[in-house]
């Protein structure tokens, strides 16, 4: 048997596994503190650009191991501590300046979902189907997810799932915008491998910053985010990375066909 969470890295993108397979990847205590250290590896990885997360065997995740809940003496306890140390892994996961990218199949649930919504872009075997199942087994929602899934799907929906046994089929988790993309099925790894790559040769400072100014968005008011917004394109345009793009943007010496960035129209040389 090996790691229950397996990390590497290679290509400019880090990979994160769940691999307990034997029980729908779930996660106890110590998969959650496992999870949380290949967090903090691809964080401390300057060669990582992109973070991918997937999950080994016929599900990506279940969600928290129901098993060693009930094995211990003080249930409480540890559900407490499962829960903040899994949820503090997401909160690290969640602040990272790289993307992170999730490939799902199977089932995803509980506490998987939470892990799914922390990553950026979601690509979703056409078979997956996703669920609360909290409320099935006299449980609440934990590891951030009841802040997530609102600003997911929004309040209504949330709750569909939270308080009723609700399972949703891929094609309505990507109408919902649970998931960014379907892919046939037992496919899904290999085209988050594909995004994830494709990422990995784009700016890192211009991806990680947009997509840390589109998490963080939620926790300021639009003044405070218009001010983030443009000290941080102050510092991107001093990069290498938006140099050469910006040269090759405008034909090297001469003006672009396209003069705004943000136009629909894409300019010769792009």
């Amino acid at each position: 048997m090996g790691a229950a969470v397996e990390y590497d890295a290679a290509g400019g993108v880090g990979r994160i596994v769940l691999n307990r397979p034997e029980v729908s990847n779930a996660v106890d205590l110590s998969t959650a503190a496992a999870f949380g250290a290949a967090v903090d590896a691809a964080a401390a990885d300057e060669s990582v650009r992109v973070l991918l997360v997937s999950g080994a065997g016929s599900r990506f995740c279940s969600g928290g191991d129901v098993a060693s809940m009930l094995a211990d003496d003080d249930r409480a306890a540890y559900l407490e501590s499962l829960a903040g140390e899994l949820d503090a892994a997401l909160q690290r996961l969640l602040a990272l300046e790289r993307p992170v990218v999730a490939a799902v199949h199977g089932a995803v649930a509980g506490a998987g979902l939470a892990v799914m919504l922390s990553c950026d872009l979601v690509v979703a075997d056409e078979e997956t189907r996703f669920l609360s199942a909290y409320a099935g087994v006299g449980l609440t929602p934990d590891c951030g997810l009841s802040w997530l899934l609102p600003r997911s799907v929004g309040q209504t929906r949330a709750l569909e799932l939270l308080l009723t046994p609700r399972v949703l089929a891929a094609d309505e988790a990507r109408d919902w915008g649970l998931v960014t993309r379907l892919a046939p099925a037992g496919t899904a790894l290999a085209e988050a491998e594909r995004l994830a790559t494709a990422l990995a040769a784009g700016p890192p400072y211009a991806l990680g910053q947009a997509r840390r100014l589109s998490r963080s968005a939620w926790d300021q008011n639009r003044a405070a985010l218009g001010r983030d917004e443009a000290r941080t394109i102050a510092r991107a345009v001093e990069t290498a990375e938006a140099r050469e793009r910006l040269e090759r943007f405008t034909g090297r010496s001469g003006r672009p066909e396209v003069s705004t960035i943000g136009s629909t129209d894409v300019p010769r040389g792009v």
